[in-house]
């Protein structure tokens, strides 16, 4: 009997395609196999994120277009995890009677349990609990690439922002031990891993919950010492948290990237009030101008909601300055939309369609504009860049490779005419740049084949073992991360 296949559909931030890893290794460790189209599949998982106001439309459009599939396929199955399943729970069999499995954000692990008990019980098993079970990190993971890796160092948020429903269906924050994350960062780096990401809802407040403030510097200083670890980067942190020693960390650590990204939503102190976000203008722009000093080269990028609720002109001019204050490399700027189950839902002074829109194109234009000043900047550089797989959507047609420099920009580049793999770094001449990329048209100044690019190849050339698989995830986002943290814009 052939094994059955499966299909993981992802939807949000960073931490559910994280989820989504997990999810994969638990299937594959299960017995199951990746279909080769989603048409294929025997299972179909949908990991969901329920931060936007249209979210739960979207998913009962998907699982309405799968109805007809399923009831002509016997022994089809259908799961609904995420967030939007931790939020909603019954209402989903009940509007999607064909859905056989649910489960919520702190049981991802009991999904092949519950897929088989559905198939036992020939109904719906629903299965939600209030908090973590067991920490991601420790459950089985397919991932996606061989030369870079996501590495959860906290699940969970302690803060209370109006507009942010995540730490209702995340829970408080709960952080990983340091020699747990180290361990698992030792263990991807052994299998070929050159650069890892560390990531949490609210990154650098880890330590709240161990007792020590100052774990998250510790912890960059600690990855620093993991001979083969190229490239450390981390996302997202707050505002509120990020305190000079992290800053000191980043300059003082040679493998850790002068990449900052790093949630603004609002410029004006009156919506960042409102928003209950625990700093101001000022505070912000004094990080800012404090990282600058330490890293002059670094690259700092942004999330920005346009149109909170009461948010008046005078607020939306403060979003500008503190925009042109910044000089941002690049920001995530988003049309504010309601959140069911948030305060800022059911707030006064909700702002017209038509005036968040247009205040929208304004905050987008003039951050195309920096974007292209700040990238001309690169003209001239040299750059080391990671090559990546899949991060150029031309290159075939442009007979180019794409890949990321340290600060994380978009790099495009002529092929070199020597081998050159995903994972590999190749030394580039910046010759262009534009708003979201940059080019460098001249032949390659030198290709290093590293141990990244032999774990790629390894990994292509023969069949996918089952299980635990080491990488960065390609669904839902680009590798490594020029996606906001959290495409909710939570952080």
């Amino acid at each position: 009997m052939s094994a059955k296949t499966y299909e993981v559909r992802t939807y949000g931030c960073q931490m559910n395609v994280h989820d989504s890893e997990r999810l994969a290794g638990l299937l594959e460790d299960a017995g199951y196999v990746r279909a080769s189209t989603g048409d294929d599949a025997d299972v179909v998982v949908f990991n969901t994120c329920a931060v936007r106001e249209n979210a739960d439309n979207r998913l009962y459009g998907n699982l309405g277009q799968l109805a007809p599939r399923k009831a002509a396929r016997p022994g089809m199955q259908i799961a609904v995890g995420g967030c939007l399943a931790q939020k909603d729970r019954d209402t989903i069999v009940k509007k999607a009677p064909w859905v056989d499995v649910v489960f919520g954000t702190h049981n991802i692990g009991q999904l092949p349990v519950l897929l088989e008990r559905a198939r036992i019980a020939e109904e719906a098993q629903v299965e939600i609990v209030e908090s973590l079970e067991t920490f991601p990190s420790t459950l089985p993971t397919r991932r996606e690439s061989a030369y870079a890796a996501w590495v959860a160092i906290s699940v969970g948020c302690n803060n209370t922002c109006t507009f942010c429903i995540v730490p209702a269906l995340r829970g408080k924050e709960k952080d990983r031990r340091p020699g747990d994350i180290l361990a698992e960062v030792e263990t991807l780096v052994a299998d070929g891993v050159i650069e890892v990401t560390l990531l949490g809802q609210n990154v650098n407040a880890y330590g709240s919950d161990i007792g020590d403030r100052e774990a998250f510097s510790k912890l960059l200083r600690a990855c620093g010492n993991v001979e083969g670890l190229e490239r450390v980067r981390f996302t997202s942190p707050h505002p509120r948290d990020f305190t000079d020693d992290v800053i000191a960390a980043m300059a003082e650590t040679p493998n850790v990237m002068h990449q900052l990204h790093m949630p603004l939503q609002s410029g004006s102190d009156t919506v960042l009030k409102a928003m209950r976000r625990s700093y101001r203008q000022e505070r912000y722009l004094g990080i800012i101008e404090k990282v600058r000093a330490a890293m002059p080269d670094a690259a700092i990028s942004t999330d920005i909601i346009v149109g909170f609720p009461g948010e008046t002109e005078a607020d939306f001019e403060q979003t500008l300055h503190v925009v042109r204050e910044a000089r941002f490399a690049q920001a995530f700027t988003f049309q504010y939309s309601k959140r069911p189950g948030t305060p800022a839902a059911t707030m006064d002074g909700q702002i017209p369609k038509e005036v968040v829109q247009e205040r929208y194109e304004r905050l987008v234009a003039l951050q195309e504009e920096i974007s292209w000043e700040e990238n001309k900047k690169q003209v001239g550089r040299t750059l080391e860049v990671l090559v990546a797989e899949g991060e150029g959507r031309k290159d075939d047609a442009t007979h180019r490779l794409s890949g990321r420099a340290p600060d994380n920009r978009l790099v495009h580049f002529e092929r070199p005419t020597e081998p050159v793999r995903p994972g590999d770094v190749v030394t580039v001449e910046v010759t262009y740049a534009a708003p979201h990329h940059l080019l460098a048209e001249r032949p390659a100044l030198a290709v290093r084949r590293t141990g990244a690019g032999d774990a790629w190849e390894r990994r292509t050339a023969a069949p996918e073992p089952k299980g635990v698989m080491l990488g960065l995830p390609t669904v839902g986002v680009p590798a490594p991360a020029p996606a906001p943290a959290n495409a909710c814009g939570c952080d």
